[in-house]
């Protein structure tokens, strides 16, 4: 489904991304791992046209798509959601869904969307009138996976999900991650949370100063002890 080969990106004249290569099978789910600085969230919003890269390929279903502006990715049904959440705080949790489909038309359809996102995390239902912004840390990271499935995404970019999460909720973030794989959708993972990503990808992609340092199933990330304590630290 995705294709991206030798992706190099730059900030000014610092190279922060250099040669990046690596797949996203349909109804994968496919980690990203790395130490702070390491070049993740970098290559997630180059992806979904935040960054324009300086070179590399990025095909998603064949077509080639670096440097296409974000309405675009998104309505090719390449979604992402954003590291720390990003909701919109001074409005409501319906509203902040219903931002998530600005790009369709279909009412009836966003309608079905809404429920069927009030069904995967039933507090947002309960929270629906209340303001983003005096929700719990964990009811953010919900609607903001919510907002971002309203757009009916094939692909869904999820950006550190269970980063400043309690152990209890990380739990939840997994099982409702793991449900929307089992629905089908494809998701691009990117965590520092190894635990996580070996509990729900299939394949792992580690990078280390911007560069793929090692790729291999997610599981054996648990059992390598030369991978965990020389690309993450651990």
């Amino acid at each position: 489904m995705l294709d991206v080969h030798n992706l190099s990106v730059w900030y000014g004249a610092t190279e922060v991304l250099r040669d990046v290569s690596f797949q996203v099978p349909a109804g994968a789910v496919v980690a990203l791992l790395g130490g702070n600085g390491s070049g993740k969230t970098t290559t997630l919003n180059t992806l979904s046209g935040l960054l324009v890269p300086r070179s590399g390929t990025v095909r998603f279903e064949g077509q080639e798509i670096q440097g296409l502006p974000t309405h675009r990715t998104v309505t090719l049904g390449l979604v992402q959601v954003p590291q720390g959440r990003d909701v919109w705080g001074g409005m409501t949790v319906r509203d902040n869904l219903d931002l998530g489909a600005i790009t369709r038309r279909e009412r009836e359809a966003i309608a079905r969307d809404r429920e069927e996102v009030f069904a995967l995390f039933p507090v947002l239902r309960d929270r629906q009138q209340r303001k983003a912004g005096a929700l719990s840390g964990g009811e953010q990271q919900m609607l903001a996976i919510g907002r971002a499935l309203m757009a009916r995404p094939r692909l869904l970019l999820m950006d550190e999900p269970s980063a400043g999460l309690s152990p209890r909720v990380v739990e939840d973030m997994v099982e409702a991650i793991r449900r929307l794989h089992e629905r089908g959708l494809t998701i691009l993972l990117v965590e520092q949370n190894v635990g996580v990503a070996a509990a729900l990808a299939d394949r792992a992609h580690v990078l280390l100063n911007g560069a793929v340092a090692f790729s291999g199933p997610a599981r054996e990330l648990l059992h390598n002890p030369d991978v965990l304590r020389s690309y993450l630290g651990r």
